[in-house]
């Protein structure tokens, strides 16, 4: 069957989605430009690892190994760990944490259980109490175009920087583009996502359906049978 991906909404602070994947053959997958980070834990050839990772500013091709198995956690935007900001890991510069034997993790100086997609919500309630996941809750103001009381344009941008990881401007145009391939992916005419999306007229959005996904408008409204959107 190749790539098996499941996510689920979850109910867990500062948390977007909980997923997991795992493929039983090896796979191509296009991963489309996103705005969040994600904490994800992978399994491959009996290793095991924990990545950070920050947005992604364009769609990348990428292979699933076989017999692979992955899980994790796409962050709330503006929760992010301070010891690795998101800006220093955007595209793929992943941070890789260090593993004990018994499979223990160590972040901070200190050596973490290793948690399963059963019990993450712990292991991230543990990591908010000793300070090392946070959120900045202006992040939800500054996204939807207000600016804190006192505070200059300039800082109130970098403040977002900090904690996204990438721009106000380009957070904006990532998710307008994610919008429209959902969009597409679901069937709606080009024209019509043209107009719903906000762009200007069907080459601009051809542009960004290259840049955010890989991929041609009419190649995504014909199916493609991996986008991880």
């Amino acid at each position: 069957m190749g790539l098996i991906f499941n996510a689920v909404g979850g109910d867990i602070p500062m948390v977007q989605r909980v997923w997991s994947a795992s493929c039983d053959a090896a796979s191509g997958f296009t991963s489309a430009a996103k705005s969040s980070s994600m904490i994800a834990f992978a399994r491959s050839g009996g290793v095991l690892t924990v990545h950070l990772r920050g947005p992604e500013t364009a769609g990348t091709s990428m292979i699933c190994p076989e017999g692979s198995e992955f899980f994790g956690v796409d962050l709330r935007l503006g929760a992010y760990l301070p010891l690795y900001p998101p800006s220093g890991l955007t595209d793929l510069n992943d941070a890789v944490l260090p593993t004990l034997p018994g499979g223990r993790i160590l972040l901070d100086n200190r050596d973490w259980e290793m948690p399963t997609e059963q019990n993450v919500d712990v292991f991230l309630e543990r990591l908010v109490r000793a300070g090392l996941l946070v959120f900045d809750p202006l992040v939800d103001e500054i996204r939807h175009g207000e600016r804190p009381r006192g505070m200059s344009e300039r800082i109130a941008q970098i403040r977002f920087r900090r904690a996204v990881g990438i721009s106000h401007r380009k957070l904006v145009s990532i998710e307008q583009a994610r919008h429209a391939a959902q969009l597409l992916m679901a069937g709606t005419s080009i024209a019509d996502v043209v107009t719903a999306g906000g762009y200007y007229d069907q080459p601009q959005l051809a542009r960004a359906m290259r840049w955010a996904t890989g991929h041609t408008p009419g190649e995504l409204r014909s199916g493609i049978p991996f986008l991880a959107l």
